[in-house]
């Protein structure tokens, strides 16, 4: 996705690669700008690579063993990475680290690591930026950080992405509990999702589809089309971009083989990202800035402009500029709202919040616009906003905001006008640890299209269309007395995943409860409990859009004697923590649970608890580990019921009472790790 278009606004406009392309023509650096400046250069930067790659193993190791060859590499990489050449800077820094002894210096790996990341290979640029973190780490920028940590989360390593974010805000003491503030916030609703990827995309970038006419899909393609020489982006190496239509096969989403929008609209640079008004007889769309040939503004980037064209006895018109357009700042990625009177589009103009935001204008009568408002903080973030798509009373955008899924996610807003409530994710498997944008729905069929660069397309953003059903997968349930099999009315009913509480409800008069609109083939914890009867807790797998029901029996309490309520430490039996992690897990609770019973049956018993981490990590983020698993415990045990006078005091020691001798300079098994993030209870007697 960081290739096309989002480089430009294009970087930010366009595609994924796209994007890169976009609004930035392409460049998330120089975030909207454009790269052609050089395409009448003598050099060819392919044909040199293309050369490097056809050397096999031995002639190469001579080529590169040369005095001087490896610094005249390290000068072409970097005139390259200047250039925004990309695809052939990635491939040059690789030779140099991988096949010589040049000095792996933070410059290098860096852009080695942003080659890679502009071009789409997260997997390659995971690796130059965990390098580059490991040698580095006290040098490294918050811009370099944060692409690392999107890497890490498009290589599926979600944990170290949030380890890493923790410790680094902790050693610029900047304050830890705004992470709290960061969870990503879920759409659940009652629907469940389908998705396909399409027949029409090709080995390029395809994205940016958007509803024509009844039965048209107008969408963006890097598809090489031409039977002569094509010209080349070289920010990826690919064609530029083109606007294509193409027909719906069926109602599943399927499109017919496309064709070319309009020769009118068409150019030699890119075109992407449309929008139609209501009728259908206006198109705005997203262009390169040119005359006779590109124009750049005072930094010398060629930025984007939203472009609109009239459709006139069936053809359209040469497109005009919108007058909110600027030479210095690019505008890009229109959408129209369903009445044609307000067009929401996206910039990084001076004033926004982020790296681009999300603005409306009005549409006036005559054909003129007001001037851009600023969707304000509700919507833009600090990042990049992106994709507008509007339905009656709902905003669809994509944004790379912190604790996403990865890259680009899609969220939704309700409102209407220019007023929308706090976005939702829209959650997988519509959001991927990839890129995922451009994404509309058609809000009557509940069947739409979007884009997304996630492993297994055909190439680098494909299209794919998504289908919306009623969300069956409900689990239902009834809570009785285990000795008389009567209801009990007022129980409390938790509802648990991976360790975590998502809902609670409590029964009626009859014991009955629901907890619907749950994913399909998914596990579940129910926990039912009820003030002096003893916790059931039911593991659950839900069905293929099904309701599964249970009973669950209550157990009364059994009253201990006050001689049983002894001065005596609580030897934990699996209180213990994942890695870095400070939640309850189910294998706890159940633990907890046992003490629990105890608590309520010796009301003169009162509780200290006591948490440790393993020595991973450095002492002062343990100690901060500790203090949260801490509270967890003792949040947990209120919640089932327990008085929180009677736990005395919540404490964290951290690595400092290790059980085991896997300090800081012991190799230890994960095992004995494990053994070390725990929660200690000690009871006291009155």
């Amino acid at each position: 996705m960081k290739r096309l278009i989002l480089l430009f606004f294009f970087s930010c406009f366009l595609g994924s690669n796209a994007q890169e392309l976009a609004l930035s023509n392409i460049g998330e650096d120089t975030l909207l700008s454009d790269t052609l400046m050089d395409n009448n250069s003598d050099e060819s930067p392919s044909e040199f690579v293309k050369y490097l790659d056809g050397l096999n193993n031995k002639k190469l190791n001579k080529y590169l063993g040369k005095k001087g060859v490896a610094e005249k590499l390290v000068q072409r990489g970097n005139s390259y990475f200047n250039k925004m050449w990309y695809a052939e800077a990635a491939r040059i820094f690789d030779i140099v680290l991988e096949k010589t002894d040049t000095k792996h210096t933070y410059e290098i790996l860096s852009k080695a690591g942003d080659s890679h990341y502009y071009t789409g290979n997260l997997e390659k640029s995971y690796k130059w930026y965990n390098e580059l973190y490991t040698l580095y780490e006290d040098e490294i920028n918050t811009d370099t950080f944060f692409k690392y940590t999107q890497t890490l989360k498009g290589t599926g390593k979600y944990r170290r992405a949030a380890a890493l974010t923790k410790i680094l805000r902790q050693k610029r003491d900047e304050p830890l509990n705004e992470l709290e503030s960061l969870n990503t916030n879920t759409w659940k609703g009652a629907t469940q999702v389908t998705i396909k990827n399409l027949d029409i995309n090709s080995k390029y970038s395809d994205f940016s589809p958007m509803f024509h006419n009844d039965s048209d899909i107008v969408y963006a393609s890097a598809k090489d089309s031409s039977i002569l020489t094509t010209r080349r982006y070289r920010w990826t190496n690919q064609p530029f971009l083109d606007l294509y239509v193409s027909k719906k096969k069926n109602d599943d989403g399927d499109l017919l083989p496309p064709k070319k929008f309009s020769k009118k609209i068409n150019t030699k640079y890119h075109e992407a990202s449309s929008a139609f008004s209501p009728d259908q007889k206006t198109i705005y769309f997203t262009r390169n800035n040119y005359g006779k040939r590109l124009k750049r503004g005072k930094n010398g980037i060629n930025h984007l402009k939203i472009y609109r064209s009239q459709n006139i006895d069936g053809q359209w018109t040469s497109a005009e500029e919108l007058p909110f357009n600027s030479e210095d700042y690019s505008t890009g990625h229109p959408t129209v709202s369903p009445d044609g009177k307000k067009l929401y589009f996206v910039s990084d103009m001076p004033g926004g919040f982020g790296e681009t935001d999300i603005y409306v204008v009005d549409i006036l009568e005559n054909g003129a616009f007001s001037e851009p408002k600023n969707l304000g903080r509700a919507i833009n973030s600090d990042a990049k906003e992106m994709f507008p798509y509007v339905t009656e009373n709902i905003l669809y955008f994509s944004s790379n905001r912190p604790m996403g899924y990865g890259g680009l996610d899609v969220y939704k807003s309700d409102g209407s006008d220019e007023t929308f409530a706090g976005a939702m994710n829209l959650g997988e498997p519509i959001n991927s640890n990839r890129d995922d944008f451009s994404y509309i729905v058609d809000a009557s069929s509940g069947k739409g299209y979007f884009a997304s660069n996630r492993k297994g397309g055909k190439g680098d953003d494909d299209i794919y269309s998504f289908a919306y059903t009623p969300n069956l997968n409900a689990i239902t349930g009834v809570v009785e007395d285990l000795a008389s099999g009567e209801a009990l009315p007022s129980a409390t009913v938790l509802l648990l995943q991976e360790n975590r509480m998502i809902n609670e409800t409590t029964v009626d008069e009859m014991g009955h409860y629901s907890f619907p609109n749950l994913n399909p083939t998914s596990n579940y914890m129910v926990v039912a409990k009820k003030e002096g009867y003893l916790n059931d807790s039911l593991a659950i797998q839900t069905a293929d859009n099904k309701n599964i029901v249970v009973t669950q029996k209550l157990k009364a309490e059994i009253k201990q004697s006050a001689a049983e309520a002894i001065v005596k430490t609580f030897e934990p039996n699996n209180v213990y923590f994942n890695f870095d992690s400070y939640e309850i897990t189910l294998s706890s609770a159940q633990e907890l649970d046992k003490l629990i019973t105890v608590l309520k049956s010796n009301k003169g018993l009162s509780l200290k608890i006591e948490s440790h981490t393993d020595a991973i990590g450095s002492k002062a983020y343990n100690k901060y580990l500790s203090e949260k698993r801490a509270k967890s415990t003792k949040d947990y045990m209120v919640s089932q019921g327990i008085d929180p006078s009677r736990i005395i005091s919540t404490s964290g020691f951290g690595e400092d009472r290790l059980l085991n001798n896997c300090g800081d300079s012991q190799s230890c098994p994960p095992g004995q790790h494990r053994l070390n993030r725990r929660s200690e209870f000690i009871l006291i007697a009155e």
